[in-house]
């Protein structure tokens, strides 16, 4: 049976560099902007990259291999930079209404360490520079995010930016296990810093938070301390969500290292892939707690752009 689709742009992309177990490959790219689900708070997502090589355990995005016939495991070892894409951005930005929300790095990390190679996400960046008007989010577990303050700072001048530094736990042994290449917290924290002391409106993301491992409420009281003590405006976090795809690793790895948790995440996920409706009401109170302790916000910050025009402007 012959490839098709983004299955045969996988197979035919052009190598371009490897380290260790890591293979690095550029692949055609026909669009950039991608629609969002219905229901998600920001209307269109940029991935600069396919695969992300931290290799979170729970990552739900490895699902976007199966659409490219390749093992789900291969998720974090085979990464893809997509050609083009500060071109293609440009053009699709001149149809897209500015009040739609961009959001970057939803399926894969903008700043994994093949940003240090390639720049796909630094030469998106320099797109949105010379943009007015625009709504622009972007997710990142990378400390890297901190190389692009200079560029970062030209975009939040004219466009609402907000930046937002996941970190799942403080604990640094458990992040190194549930998210083995991924920099440690303390980095993400002093990149929070750093971030906020630029002048950037930044937040901290609790997600996935995991039932038994993450979720315990002194835990996420630290997290929510550390953030506003970082400088962060923002605390927000989400049930853990396992697609059959995402299962394949994370129940081997709980059977590894957590086995005494392996029996109950088969039995709550082998219906469905999320939380229960009681569980994520129930955290949801619990964050709300920790950010009126410390005065943080639930939702982004919405700001006035310096170069912002009248006419933009009143679009909203």
């Amino acid at each position: 049976m012959s490839l098709v689709g983004i299955a045969k742009m996988a197979a035919q992309s052009t190598l371009l560099a490897s380290k260790r177990q890591v293979e690095y490959r550029e692949m055609p790219a026909r669009s950039i902007l991608n629609r969002s689900k219905p229901g998600m708070p920001f209307h269109w997502t940029i991935n600069p990259y396919r695969g992300c090589e931290f290799g979170c355990k729970y990552c739900y995005a490895r699902y976007t291999f199966e659409f490219m016939e390749m093992p789900v495991t291969d998720f974090e070892d085979r990464i893809f930079a997509k050609s083009a894409s500060a071109h293609l951005l440009a053009q699709e930005l001149r149809r897209l209404d500015h009040r739609e929300q961009i959001a970057l790095g939803t399926a894969t990390d903008p700043y994994q360490p093949a940003e240090r190679r390639y720049g796909r996400t630094r030469e998106i960046l320099e797109v949105f520079a010379r943009e007015r008007g625009r709504r622009l989010g972007i997710v990142t577990k990378s400390d890297l995010v901190t190389r692009d303050i200079d560029i970062l700072k030209e975009v939040a001048r004219r466009n609402v930016l907000s930046i937002h530094v996941t970190i799942t736990t403080l604990d640094e042994r458990l992040a190194r296990l549930l998210e083995p290449r991924a920099p440690r917290p303390a980095l993400r924290l002093e990149a929070v810093g750093k971030l906020s002391r630029a002048g950037l409106a930044v937040g901290v993301t609790a997600k996935p938070i995991l039932p038994a491992l993450t979720d315990g409420e002194r835990a996420l009281d630290r997290l929510g301390k550390a953030a506003k003590d970082a400088g962060a405006l923002t605390f927000q976090g989400g049930a853990v969500f396992l697609m059959p795809s995402a299962l394949q690793v994370f129940l081997p790895f709980l059977e590894e290292q957590f086995p005494h948790l392996a029996g109950r995440y088969r039995e709550q996920f082998a219906q469905s892939a999320y939380m229960g409706r009681a569980y994520k009401e129930a955290l949801q109170v619990r964050l709300q707690k920790i950010r009126e302790r410390y005065g943080l916000d639930a939702a982004t910050l919405d700001y006035r752009p310096e170069l912002w025009m009248e006419e933009q402007a009143s679009l909203f």
